[in-house]
């Protein structure tokens, strides 16, 4: 099985399905060629989160991906405060629970308190500094 590459989109096509990419008129105007064994390394690549992006003849290469920018680095930071922040709630909960009836165990009232802890210095962070961030300790 062959495949050829179109720099415009950026899209391999199965070069076996050339008829029926032409009948539904998606079959490209300007390709390359792609030898098997690249076509394999760019998709082994392109899974370990390597871009695949063209040389200037066109021909598909493999690439790092550019570093985030700030604000996806702030996008990347809140998706993870949010997260820690489900986490440790969920954690807090039941033991909120146990204290308010009265029914908390020494361990379990000491164990809400450091999650309570975490979560307030989850609270504090300053995404704006993403990505250096100092991550608060998970209570064990």
């Amino acid at each position: 099985m062959g495949y050829v590459y179109c720099h415009a989109t950026g899209a391999f096509y199965n070069d076996a399905l050339e008829a029926d990419y032409r009948s539904a008129g998606s079959w490209p105007d300007n390709y390359v060629t792609v030898l098997d064994d690249d076509y394999e390394s760019l998709m082994a690549g392109q899974a370990v989160g390597k871009m695949i992006v063209s040389d200037n003849n066109g021909y598909p290469v493999l690439t790092e991906p550019p570093e985030p920018t700030h604000e996806e680095q702030i996008n990347q930071a809140s998706s993870q405060k949010l997260f820690l922040m489900k986490a440790a709630n969920e954690i807090i909960t039941p033991l909120e629970d146990a204290v308010e009836l009265g029914i908390a165990t020494d361990e379990e009232t000491a164990t809400l308190l450091l999650w309570k802890r975490y979560r307030v210095m989850l609270n504090r962070l300053d995404l704006s500094k993403a990505p250096d961030i100092q991550w608060p300790e998970r209570p064990a």
